[in-house]
C-alpha cells in the first residue's frame, strides 16, 4: 500500500537553478522568427543580461551612496533603466516593446514618447570616460533581432529572476556563458570565432 508521503524535491543548486533560467530563455527564443539560431540567440541573451547586471549593481551602489550620504548618478536614467521597463512581468511588451527597443523615437514605459532603448544607449556619453562612455560603446553594433515582442517579454522576465548581487550566482553564469560561446564557435565551424566585446569585459572589470 501507499505510505501517503510525498517525496520532498531537494531545492535546486545555484547551478541548476541559473541553468534553468539560460535554457527557458533559449527555448523561448528558438520560437522567434527572427532568430535563426544560437549564433543570434547569445548576443540577444547578452545584453539582455548586461543591463539586469548593470541595473543590479547601481541599486546596490546607490544604496551604498545613501547610507554615506552622497550623491549617486546612474548610467542609465530613467526610464531607460531596467527596473523602469522591466520589473513588472505584466510591463510593456508585444509592438511596443519591440518598437520601444529597435526605433529611434518611440513611446516610453512612461508614456512620453522620446528615444527609444538603443537609440538612447548608443547617445550616452561623458566627459571623463566613465560607464555611460563603455555602455555606449557595447550597443554601437548591438541590433535586437526578436520580433515577436511578447516572447521577447518572457526572456526579460527570466532574466529578471537572476540576482547579480550575488557573488555565486555571478561567477556560476560566468561558467554557463562560457559553456554558450563555446557551442556558438562550434556552431559557426571555421566561419568565426567568438568573444566576449573588449568594452563588456571592461565595464565588469571595472564594477
Amino acid at each position: 500500500m501507499p505510505s501517503g508521503k510525498t517525496k520532498t524535491e531537494l531545492p535546486k543548486s545555484t547551478a541548476q537553478q541559473l541553468g534553468s533560467i539560460v535554457k527557458s530563455c533559449r527555448d523561448i527564443m528558438r520560437k522567434d522568427k527572427g532568430l535563426s539560431g544560437d549564433l543570434d540567440r547569445l548576443p540577444m541573451l547578452t545584453w539582455i543580461m548586461f543591463l539586469k547586471f548593470l541595473d543590479d549593481m547601481e541599486q546596490v551602489r546607490q544604496e551604498e551612496a545613501k547610507l554615506a550620504g552622497k550623491k549617486f548618478r546612474h548610467t542609465i536614467e530613467p526610464p531607460f533603466r531596467l527596473r523602469d521597463w522591466a520589473a513588472k512581468p505584466e510591463g510593456i511588451t508585444g509592438d511596443a516593446l519591440i518598437a520601444f527597443i529597435n526605433q529611434e523615437e518611440a513611446r516610453r514605459p512612461d508614456g512620453k514618447k522620446g528615444l527609444g532603448l538603443f537609440a538612447y544607449l548608443r547617445s550616452l556619453q561623458s566627459a571623463n570616460g566613465d560607464r555611460r562612455d563603455i555602455v555606449a560603446k557595447v550597443f554601437e553594433g548591438t541590433v535586437n533581432r526578436m520580433i515577436n515582442g511578447y516572447l521577447l517579454r518572457d526572456v526579460v522576465n527570466k532574466v529578471n529572476e537572476i540576482h547579480f548581487t550575488s557573488r555565486d550566482e555571478i561567477h556560476t553564469l560566468g561558467h554557463l556563458y562560457e559553456s554558450m560561446l563555446k557551442e556558438m564557435r562550434d556552431a559557426a565551424g571555421d566561419s568565426g570565432e567568438f568573444y566576449t566585446p573588449r568594452a563588456l569585459v571592461k565595464f565588469i572589470v571595472a564594477v
